[in-house]
């Protein structure tokens, strides 16, 4: 048994633990890379604890990235690089736009939904706010919305792309539980267009009270034609996102091989379209380099760090230190959701899974939480963080590519803020949100 149960461990931490964390947090405050900062506290760890020799931690690097899966993350975050060299994603815009303008906030719908598919698909927060950002605030200013409503609005459809299935998270956080990729990303289909819904319907209320978005609603007629006509204009950008979804969901294709079918369709269109040209490569194939460059080391040196961190029995002795204090399993849940919330607030989806989740996994087994469940509610609450205050991620990304305060961009995510994480909860407490897709057998 590789963990003695709670009833037979005493855990006593000394500085071979806490050394490596001061380490940790040393090097994050002063602006070191994310991976340096893990491997640098995973490896100070090793040599303090004597948890694994030294002369393995570098075929220990090896076996944290030696998986079929992983290979999914840089053909998705290429094919989210060349959806923007092709112009594919404006065709998502255009589209979304149409499908939504029969309300009176429909080019904030249409943003929220461009969000989400295009970060969903290129594996980043960030760089979804980026690029639609780019795209649509400038629009949205004219459209009547105020500059730092439509940033918060930008910044909190960004989110979803962590939630929604082909995320890189759940890939992540599949590798390091050792859960299947597909199973999760099934899972996670019901919980990431709950969190989506709720963003759509909290922007449709704001517009409601304030009326930014002007202009009359469309009949369902004008509507039906204007539809017809932009889908006829850009349908072919859905073969890219329509790829990955029948593949992984009929279970025709793994994520790897959705991925690569992806970036294949997506340069052939390019091509077909005289979007994308031969010298774009370079360019884009840097682009995705140096994303996939600071998520592959991060993984890498967690598997280590896990290794370190099993042997000294932190994730048992967290267990038992937080049951001592309650065994409420309600309390004991709302206790891992604001961790995971704060720590999204100051960090990027990989590192935190990598840390928290070897850790937390253990609290949840102990509460009789599915571990489905489990990494659907760790991933929907560290979405919550990209866009909680003071320190949320999106809203520095996106006050970036703007200009726009961070503190005024803060104070209008609020509503985003309550009702997304009315959803987390509702994750979080009832299981048959994040399993009801599943087969009966993994239920």
């Amino acid at each position: 048994m590789l963990f003695p149960s709670l009833e037979e461990q005493t855990v006593i931490l000394g500085w071979d633990f806490y050394i490596p964390v001061l380490i940790f947090i040393l090097f994050c405050a002063l602006a070191i890379p994310i991976w340096a900062a893990i491997g640098s506290a995973a490896i100070a760890m090793l040599l303090l604890s004597g948890a694994l020799p030294l002369s393995l931690v570098g075929e220990s690097l090896f076996d944290g990235i030696d998986a079929f899966a992983l290979t999914a993350v840089p053909l998705f975050i290429l094919t989210g690089d060349v959806l923007v060299r092709t112009g594919l994603s404006r065709k998502f815009l255009n589209v979304a736009e149409a499908l939504t303008c029969w309300t009176k906030g429909g080019f904030g719908s249409a943003t929220v939904l461009v969000c989400g598919m295009f970060s969903a698909i290129s594996g980043s927060d960030a760089a979804g706010a980026a690029a639609v950002g780019r795209m649509t605030i400038d629009r949205l200013v004219e459209s009547g919305y105020p500059r730092p409503y439509a940033c918060a609005l930008v910044a909190s459809g960004a989110c979803t792309g962590v939630l929604i299935p082909p995320s890189i998270a759940y890939i992540i956080i599949g590798l390091v539980l050792g859960i299947s990729a597909s199973t999760l990303f099934i899972a996670a289909l019901i919980p990431g267009i709950a969190i989506l819904v709720s963003i759509l319907v909290t922007n449709l209320i704001v517009n409601r009270i304030y009326a930014y978005e002007g202009g009359e609603a469309m009949s369902m007629g004008e509507w039906a034609s204007n539809l017809g006509r932009t889908v006829a204009d850009g349908w072919y950008a859905f073969l890219v996102p329509g790829i990955i979804f029948y593949g992984i969901f009929s279970g025709r294709l793994t994520p790897t091989e959705a991925g690569a079918t992806a970036v294949i369709v997506t340069i052939i269109l390019g091509f077909i379209l005289r979007t994308l040209k031969f010298s774009d490569f370079p360019a884009m194939l840097i682009s995705s380099a140096k994303v996939n460059g600071v998520i592959l080391p991060i993984i890498a040196f967690s598997l280590p760090l896990a290794q370190a961190l099993a042997i000294l029995g932190v994730p048992q002795g967290f267990v038992a230190s937080v049951s001592a204090l309650t065994e409420n399993p309600y309390i004991l849940t709302l206790l891992m959701v604001g961790i995971l919330i704060a720590a999204g607030c100051v960090m990027e989806t990989t590192p935190n899974i990598v840390i928290l989740a070897p850790i937390l996994k253990p609290l949840a087994d102990s509460i009789g939480m599915h571990e489905i469940q489990f990494c659907i509610m760790m991933i929907t609450a560290l979405g919550v963080g990209f866009i909680t205050p003071p320190l949320g991620l999106n809203l520095f990304v996106v006050s970036g590519i703007t200009g726009e305060s961070v503190l005024r961009i803060a104070s209008r995510v609020g509503p985003f803020v309550f009702f997304m994480l009315v959803v987390t909860l509702m994750i979080a407490y009832i299981p048959a949100i994040s399993l009801t897709m599943l087969p009966e057998n993994l239920r």
